[in-house]
């Protein structure tokens, strides 16, 4: 089965190819297929995946599965949460590559929320993700799920994997940074493998995929 990937994230491909690769689904990142991403403008993760989703599912004529994803720090009252892809403000050269700007933004991110935590004792924090699947763009029973990854912001970057806040999020279990961890091993644990395997199994009792 054909899936548009409502995002042009090149990282955030390769991890849902993986974790859906029990279906043997094919994914299609959005930008191949020459669709704008879609407007962000809901307060929930859960909103705005649903509206990324229909975005590409009716710029395509496919079915369409989006993820909103981000960090929530308790400290900060859940921030960045829905705005943890452009946390820090930063104007970006428009003539750099698509990852070359989102490593850069990546970068200010992080150096911002490190800013914000200055002196915060509390640094409990969790990578939130909301997947959702629509068969087309006014599916009136979009698939949705859910997961969520707890650790805890350290206080400086570690490792050089992953993309994002991963550098930032320590997992106290494993005495490491998700960005220290492999790629496999971020897929057995993550939020986003987490959201995945319940779409799996929605995807297996709903769209009846074997």
């Amino acid at each position: 089965m054909k899936l548009v990937l409502a995002s042009n994230n090149a990282k955030k491909l390769r991890e849902l190819e993986a974790l859906l690769q029990p279906l043997a689904i094919e994914l299609v990142a959005q930008g191949s297929l020459g669709i704008a991403e879609a407007e962000e403008p809901h307060i929930t993760f859960a909103e705005n995946a649903l509206a990324k989703a229909r975005h590409a599912a009716a710029a395509s004529g496919l079915p369409a599965i989006a993820d909103d994803s981000g960090l929530c720090v308790g400290a900060l009252r859940g921030a960045p949460g829905v705005h943890s892809a452009r946390y820090a403000e930063l104007e970006l050269d428009a003539s750099l590559a698509r990852e070359a700007r989102r490593e850069r933004q990546d970068e200010a991110n992080n150096r911002q929320l490190l800013a914000a935590l200055d002196g915060v004792s509390d640094r409990r924090a969790h990578f939130m993700c909301a997947l959702v699947a629509v068969r087309s763009a006014d599916d009136p029973e979009p698939l949705m799920a859910f997961g969520r990854w707890q650790g805890e912001i350290g206080t400086e970057r570690s490792g050089t994997g992953g993309f994002g806040y991963d550098p930032l999020l320590r997992l106290p279990a494993s005495g490491c940074s998700v960005a220290e961890l492999s790629a496999e091993q971020k897929n057995r644990q993550s939020h986003r493998a987490l959201a995945a395997a319940q779409l799996l199994q929605l995807m297996r009792e709903v769209w009846h995929l074997g």
